[in-house]
């Protein structure tokens, strides 16, 4: 009986490839986080100098969310039929060179076009690479190498708000906010790096009956992971996998099949729980800077505050890489949400200084290990022939929620920003329960074995 794919990927020893592809992946959602998270940042200062009024600042967040929708749709989903690597290629593109026109936009009307292009792109981009390290890393560590491009991908705010602190009071040439972006587009200049260094996944080969290309990747990796003598032990090794391994390649997937079991109740619990976290992840995230404007704070104290809180950002990952093959995902995601609530509900009710810091920086170290978290959990939890959709049609609601999100935020905003926190609390106190009561144990299963 011959040796699977996917027990030859299980087999692989951690080494200088699985550290060359998480480094170039990692790189990719750098430049994607950097996108989502400059909005933060050069809101403030759009609002500031007039730019974009407060309203027209609640529709830029909402046409970027939008767009990430859509592409979530479009492109998360479809790269079930286009291929993890060509995917995340295209994506990286397409956000870059977006972001790089919206830099240069002429009116409010043009810049939140351009958002919403861009978005396109963003919001897919996280689904494909989570979709791809997870099929590409083993079971024992595959928790840990998501929360790797998570780090690379926070490690972005901190660059962000530096970056935004010391551009957005200049203007050469043009104003400062302008230059935050441009450098955000850089990331189009790695597109043909990548596609000469990234393989495609093995996995979705063999999804797609590519037989003879996935054996060309696993051998190509193995020949760089092994030894001679490895190498022929490990080819004559039985296979423990192979009889749910064929039992997943005998079905076609389709989208409705994410309405039967054993993924329905995984598909109602996915979808319920993207649709609330992101008020609260995205509700502080993309809003901060305007919260302390709102506060009575200077443009540049904002910047400061935030760039002071946005220091602990990449800390979240980190601790994840670290528990999260130790820890049961399932239950750090439970309690995460809970801490984020509570910290929220501080930081939405202080006024001085240091309690602002404080809260800001317990709120931003929960909130990006609960994503490193979650990140790692959704894309176990559907097998390898429909996980881009499954994936991305439950990751779709996150960034249609994000869009009502922003709209409800800028009304609430009236009456207060305490009422905001409270309003972002209850979704993630909600979040806890969801994921409590539906979500399945997924830590150290082999993908195949969930799928069963």
């Amino acid at each position: 009986m011959g040796v699977t794919i996917a027990a030859r990927i299980e087999r692989l020893p951690l080494g200088r490839f699985h550290r060359r592809f998480i480094a170039l992946v990692a790189l990719g959602n750098f430049f994607d986080l950097y996108d989502i998270f400059i909005v933060a940042y050069i809101g403030a200062a759009l609002q500031a100098s007039g730019f974009l009024s407060l309203k027209q600042f609640s529709v830029f967040v909402a046409a970027g969310f939008l767009g990430m929708f859509v592409g979530t749709v479009v492109f998360g989903m479809g790269s079930d039929r286009m291929g993890r690597r060509s995917a995340f290629i295209l994506l990286l593109l397409i956000y870059s060179v977006f972001t790089f026109a919206g830099a240069f936009a002429p009116s409010a009307g043009w810049l939140i076009a351009l958002r919403f292009c861009a978005g396109i792109g963003i919001g897919a981009e996280i689904v494909v690479i989570d979709t791809y390290v997870t099929e590409v890393v083993p079971s024992y560590a595959r928790g840990r190498y998501v929360a790797i491009t998570q780090v690379a991908g926070f490690s972005a705010v901190p660059i962000a708000a530096v970056l935004s602190r010391v551009l957005v009071p200049t203007h050469f040439l043009m104003s400062g906010w302008r230059w935050v972006m441009v450098i955000g587009a850089s990331g189009a200049l790695l597109t043909w790096w990548f596609r000469r260094r990234l393989p495609e996944s093995p996995r979705w080969l063999e999804s797609r009956g590519r037989m003879g290309e996935a054996d060309a990747v696993m051998s190509a990796l193995e020949a760089e992971s092994f030894s001679q003598e490895g190498e022929r032990a490990y080819a004559e090794d039985s296979e423990s996998a192979e009889g749910a391994e064929k039992k997943v390649r005998e079905e076609s997937g389709s989208f409705w099949e994410l309405w039967r079991r054993p993924y329905l109740s995984r598909t109602v619990m996915l979808v319920l729980f993207q649709a609330l976290q992101t008020i609260g992840f995205y509700g502080f995230a993309n809003w901060a800077p305007t919260f302390l404007l709102k506060r009575g704070v200077s443009l540049l104290h904002s910047l400061e505050y935030t760039l002071l809180i946005a220091m602990v950002s990449p800390l979240g990952p980190l601790l994840a890489a670290w528990t999260s093959d130790r820890l049961e995902r399932k239950w750090t995601i439970v309690i995460l949400a809970l801490l984020v609530a509570g910290f929220g509900l501080g930081f939405g009710n202080s006024i001085a200084p240091a309690p602002v810091i404080a809260f800001g920086a317990l709120l931003t170290l929960a909130n990006y290990w609960f994503s490193a978290a979650f990140h790692a959990y959704q894309a176990e939890l559907f097998p390898t022939r429909l996980r881009a959709t499954g994936v991305g049609f439950t990751y779709s609601w996150s960034r249609l929620s994000a869009a009502f999100t922003s709209l409800l935020i800028g009304a609430l905003l009236v009456y207060g920003v305490p009422l905001v926190f409270a309003v972002l609390a209850a979704a993630m106190v909600l979040v806890a329960a969801v994921v409590g009561t539906l979500g399945p144990r997924t830590n150290g299963v082999l993908l195949e074995e969930l799928s069963r």
